[in-house]
C-alpha cells in the first residue's frame, strides 16, 4: 500500500511514517517547515520527502491514502485535491489506532509537560528489562536514535496529545489510543489557538480517562487541582498518585551529588507506600525530570518491571534530543538546545541549570516565543516570572511577534534585550559571552540554526 502523509516533518507524523514503512508500505511524504531532527530521521530511512503542497506530487504518486496532519486545514491544496477527488484519507491518530495499537498493551504518557521526556524513560526501561516495546514519541530519544518503531508484542508506549487530531476530527489525538497504562503527568491551560479554556482541555482529558477499562492504571501527581478536577468527573480505572511529600503511594527525595551545587535532581531516592526502592543517579537534572522519572518507574511497574531494573535503567538513559541538550562548549561557552516555550516549561529548565551550575556562573536565556499560545499573548504576564534565573533575556521577535511582547519586555527591564533580525541578535550575543557563561536556547522551532552559527562563530 502507498501511504502518502501530508504534514510529515511534525513529531508525530513522521513517527507515523516510520510505523508505516516498517509495516512495508509505501511512504512518501510533504512538508512546508523542514528541519531537524526529524527531517534527518526520515532521510536516513529513505523516505522521499516534497517541500511544499502543492497538489501535483498526489496526482502523479495516486495513492492508496493520504495522512493529514492536524497542521493542514481546508484552502491548503493538497487537502483541497484530495477532497475533490475523493482520495481515501484519514488521521495520523486513526491510522495509528487502527493498523498499529490495535491487540497491543498500549501505554500512553499525556499532560501539559514531560510527555516526551516520559514516555522515552518509558520506553527505555521496557527495552532495559528486555521487552522491546514498540512506541511513538515526539522526539528523537537518543538511547533509541529513533522516534518511533514497531518493536515486540505487547507493549507500546505512546505520546499521547491533547492537540486535535485533524481539520476534519476536532477531538484530542489521545481519544484515539485506548490505552491500558496511562500516565497523566500535569494539566495547565496551553494551546490557546483551539482551546477557549482550560475546563475545555479538562472536558478532553476526561473523554481521555473514559477510554481506560477498569483493570487499567492512572498514574498522576497527588497535588494538581486540575488533574483532580478530570478525575472528580468520574474514574473507573485504578489509580496511583505520585507525592513529594506523601508516603502513600510513590515519592521521592532529593539529594546532593557531590558535583552539583545543590540537589538538582541528578541523585533521588525512590519510594513506594515509604518503602525505599532504590536511588537513582543519572545525567539528567531538574524536578521537572525527576517527576518524570517517577512516574515512569510506576507505569513500567503496571507492565512488570519491579522498580529496582527501572532505576538502573534509568542510570543509562540518554534523554532525548533538545531537552537540555548540550550542543557544543566552545571556549568555555556552553550552548544548549531545548524545546521549552510554555512559561512552566522555561521556568524549570531554567531552574535545573541554575541549580547545576550555581549563582556565580551566567545564564543567558534566548528565547523564540513562536507557539501559537504565546503569539497569541496568553503568557505575556507570566514570562517574566519564568524567566527570572536567567542574568540575561534575549527575544526574537521577527516579523508579526515585533510588538506582541512589549509589555514581556518592559516587565524583564534592564536584563532583557529583543531583536528582530537575527544577525543584530547573534553580535549581541557574541560580544557579550565570555568563559563559564551557558547560552540555554529555547523555541519550538528550528530557530534559523542559531545554535550552530553561535558554536561556530564562538570559535
Amino acid at each position: 500500500m502507498h501511504i502518502h502523509i501530508l504534514g510529515i516533518c511534525g513529531t508525530f507524523m513522521g513517527g507515523v511514517a516510520l510505523l508505516a514503512r516498517a509495516n512495508g508500505h509505501k511512504v512518501t511524504g510533504q512538508d512546508a517547515n523542514v528541519y531537524p531532527p526529524m527531517s534527518t530521521q526520515l532521510e536516513e530511512q529513505g523516505i522521499d520527502l516534497i517541500s511544499g503542497f502543492d497538489s501535483q506530487p498526489i496526482k502523479e504518486f495516486s495513492p492508496d491514502v493520504v495522512v493529514i496532519g492536524n497542521a493542514l486545514s481546508r484552502g491548503n491544496p493538497a487537502v483541497e485535491y484530495v477532497l475533490e477527488n475523493n482520495i481515501a484519507y484519514t488521521s495520523g491518530a486513526q491510522w495509528l489506532s487502527e493498523n498499529i495499537l490495535a491487540n497491543r498493551w498500549v501505554m500512553a504518557v499525556a499532560g501539559t509537560h514531560g510527555k516526551t521526556t516520559t514516555a522515552s524513560m518509558l520506553a527505555w526501561i521496557l527495552q532495559y528489562a528486555g521487552l522491546e516495546p514498540g512506541f511513538l514519541i515526539g522526539g528523537v530519544p537518543e538511547n533509541f536514535g529513533l522516534s518511533a518503531r514497531n518493536g515486540n508484542e505487547p507493549f507500546f508506549v505512546v505520546e499521547a496529545d491533547e492537540y486535535d487530531t485533524a481539520f476534519f476530527d476536532k477531538r484530542s489525538k489521545f481519544v484515539h489510543y485506548h490505552p491500558r497504562t496511562v500516565v497523566l503527568n500535569n494539566l495547565e491551560f496551553d494551546h490557546a489557538d483551539i482551546f477557549e479554556d482550560l475546563a475545555a482541555i479538562k472536558k478532553q482529558f476526561h473523554h481521555f480517562v473514559r477510554t481506560i477499562p477498569g483493570k487499567g492504571l492512572i498514574i498522576h501527581p497527588s497535588d494538581d487541582i486540575a488533574i483532580d478536577d478530570v478525575l472528580s468527573m468520574g474514574c473507573w480505572s485504578e489509580k496511583e498518585a505520585y507525592s513529594k511529600t506523601n508516603t502513600i503511594g510513590w515519592s521521592v527525595k532529593l539529594l546532593a551529588d557531590s558535583s552539583s551545587v545543590e540537589a538538582d535532581g541528578s541523585k533521588f531516592e525512590v519510594y513506594w507506600n515509604g518503602d525505599l526502592q532504590g536511588i537513582v543517579q543519572w545525567e539528567l537534572i531538574g524536578q521537572h525530570n525527576v517527576d518524570n522519572a517517577i512516574v515512569a518507574i510506576a507505569a513500567a511497574r503496571h507492565a512488570g518491571v519491579p522498580a529496582k531494573y527501572a532505576i538502573d535503567a534509568l542510570a543509562e538513559f540518554k534523554n532525548v534530543k533538545r531537552r537540555l541538550e548540550v550542543r557544543g562548549v566552545v571556549n568555555g561557552v556552553t550552548v544548549y538546545d531545548d524545546f521549552a516555550h510554555h512559561p512552566t516549561a522555561i521556568a524549570t529548565t531554567l531552574d535545573g541549570l541554575r541549580k547545576k551550575v550555581g549563582a556565580e556562573q551566567r545564564i543567558f536565556a534566548i528565547l523564540e516565543p513562536r507557539s501559537n499560545t504565546m503569539k497569541m499573548q496568553i503568557h505575556n504576564t507570566v514570562l517574566p516570572d519564568a524567566l527570572a534565573k536567567a542574568d540575561k533575556v534575549f527575544l526574537y521577535l521577527p516579523g508579526d511577534y515585533a510588538t506582541k511582547f512589549d509589555d514581556t519586555i518592559e516587565m524583564l527591564g534592564e536584563k532583557c534585550q529583543a531583536f528582530y533580525d537575527m544577525n543584530l541578535m547573534r553580535q549581541a550575543i557574541l560580544s557579550d559571552a565570555h568563559s563559564s557563561d551557558h547560552l540555554l536556547i529555547m523555541s519550538n522551532g528550528g530557530f534559523e540554526g542559531i545554535h550552530q552559527k553561535l558554536l561556530d562563530e564562538l570559535k
